[in-house]
């Protein structure tokens, strides 16, 4: 894809790894809009990603803004970690809601408009959801959700949207800030730059025709939550 001029929507854009993704995708010559709680730089929309109907109204506002929207990296992602017994039912579900439900409402509303222009989709899991730990049901379960979904998708549409499934090992964002000692990194973390990743996400959109990235794993070479 060339994606000079091109309209991106990147969940989480606020932020972390959202952020660098709209960063690198500007420098590139994109247009992307930042779907986030919390204004960001550039356009934005102010949307609870928790809330499938208010995602798919902020899609379908910005491709009426635009004429239409050409990919879609869904970076949005939280954390609840606990005991499945120790973590309340509405931070639990929230955790999923804003993951893998949010993820699938993003896409959903946007493809149409990804099929008419042959566009891409950018998800983004984690290591775990590739393996499991404890005291991490919800996010578990979210981003297992996110890989199977997104390996369904990719079948779906072949031919139509290109997809690509992201793994991203920890990061040097705020994602572990606030939480207690023993759900954080231990102090000699090797964890990867945000803007590595997102380098990463904007090679997987700007493959040339007749080659796509459907599966990448980034992260820093030290780190041991792979494979």
């Amino acid at each position: 894809m060339d994606i000079q001029d091109r309209t991106v929507v990147v969940t989480g854009g606020a932020g972390g790894l959202g952020a660098a993704v709209v960063a690198a995708l500007r420098k590139a010559g994109a247009r992307p809009v930042a779907l986030d709680m919390r204004p960001a730089d550039g356009d934005h929309e102010v949307v609870d990603l928790a809330d499938s109907a208010a995602a798919a109204a902020a899609v379908e506002r910005v491709r009426d803004a635009r004429g239409g929207i050409d990919a879609v990296v869904t970076c949005a992602g939280i954390d609840h970690p606990g005991p499945l017994d120790g973590v309340l039912t509405d931070a639990w579900e929230r955790v999923v809601a804003v993951n893998l439900l949010g993820t699938a409402a993003v896409i959903r509303a946007a493809l149409p408009s990804l099929i008419e222009r042959g566009g891409h989709v950018v998800t983004v899991a984690s290591t775990l959801g590739h393996r499991a730990l404890p005291h991490a049901t919800a996010y578990c379960a979210s981003k297992f959700g996110v890989v199977g979904f997104t390996r369904a998708l990719t079948a779906e549409l072949a031919g139509k949207v290109g997809v690509t499934l992201l793994t991203p090992g920890g990061m040097q964002t705020g994602f572990f800030d606030g939480r207690d000692e023993e759900y954080r990194p231990g102090p000699d973390a090797e964890l990867a730059d945000p803007e590595h990743v997102a380098a990463a996400v904007v090679g997987a959109l700007t493959m040339p025709a007749g080659a796509e990235v459907r599966e990448l794993v980034v992260m820093a070479p030290t780190e041991a939550s792979w494979p």
